[in-house]
């Protein structure tokens, strides 16, 4: 297991070194300066603001001295906002992004896996086509439009909901909605058809026929390993959790690392670009490990063999 484990953080390591490198090539590739907007920079001045941030150097010294500021967790101050630095964003922002994304996943898991669970067992019944139903409505209406029509109908039409701000529990129900609605889809339909292959395995028919409460059963023997698809596909869906957030705190103004992610890129602010990159690239990769660790422990089948089969 401790093989296993060093080799994965090897393979994280790479992973987040070729992302790294390719936001990098990415960046410089862009033609133009950061400063080129700026009213009222002459040439001299640019030139002088270009030195002060090592754009001047040749792309490999650039390159070197992004690396070492990963290293160093130091990526030095906003471009555009050069009174902060970008370490003073990811601490401010991120508690909120972090906060919309955690409360997105459990409303998904826990939406969706009950919604999946109770169309299985209501199969071919009006309970199980409206779950479905709602399930592909879900997955087909992108979350950048289901908030643009939350925001219209529940906020604007009927004053519902508040907007614009991340202060109180109404704050928050929009937001998530929109973000956890489309993972949420994808988890019931999961949920139902593995549910569905359970319930009909001899183990369940065993329970059954020792007279156990259907409750019970479903909860202690089905549900458990109906969840371990569940559980494959939670990487991806971690994965779009978390680019979704960018999307949706632009859209409902959150005070997340959205707006400042959104912002660089308008602006061309590459420490800010480069620090958010690499700090939720870090943060997804990790995820995705634990998500691997978590399934070997829920399916006690899985075993780390060496190499050879031995």
């Amino acid at each position: 297991m401790l093989r296993y484990i060093l080799k994965r953080l090897m393979i994280m390591l790479v992973t987040l070194w070729i992302i790294v490198t390719l936001t990098f090539i990415l960046m410089v590739s862009i033609p133009g300066s950061p400063f080129n907007s700026e009213r009222g920079t002459n040439e001299a001045v640019q030139a002088n603001l270009e030195a002060h941030y090592n754009l001047d150097e040749p792309y490999i010294i650039q390159y070197l001295l992004y690396l070492k500021s990963i290293v160093t967790f130091d990526f030095g101050p906003s471009i555009k906002q050069p009174s902060q630095t970008v370490n003073d964003m990811l601490g401010r922002g991120f508690p909120i992004s972090f906060e919309l994304g955690i409360m997105t996943i459990i409303v998904a898991v826990i939406s969706g896996v009950t919604l999946g669970v109770f169309a299985a067992l209501k199969h071919n019944n009006v309970i199980d086509y409206l779950a479905m139903g709602f399930a592909v409505l879900g997955i087909s209406i992108p979350n950048f439009v289901l908030a643009t029509l939350l925001i219209q109908q529940l906020a604007v039409n009927l004053e519902i909901f508040p907007v614009a701000r991340w202060l109180s529990p109404a704050h928050m129900i929009l937001p998530i909605t929109a973000l956890a609605t489309g993972p949420m889809a994808i988890i019931a339909r999961l949920t139902r058809s593995t549910m569905l292959e359970v319930l009909t395995q001899d183990y369940i028919k065993m329970a059954r026929a020792k007279g156990l409460s259907p409750w019970k059963i479903i909860i202690k023997h089905a549900l458990k390993n109906a969840l371990l698809p569940v559980v494959t596909i939670m990487g991806t869906l971690l994965a779009s959790i978390l680019t979704g957030t960018f999307v949706i705190e632009k859209i409902f103004a959150v005070p997340g690392m959205g707006k400042y992610f959104v912002e660089s890129i308008n602006q061309r602010d590459y420490p800010v670009i480069m620090g958010t990159t690499v700090f939720y690239s870090s943060f997804l990769i990790i995820m995705l490990f634990l998500v691997d660790i978590a399934y070997g422990i829920l399916d006690p089948r899985i075993k780390i063999h060496k190499k050879g089969g031995e």
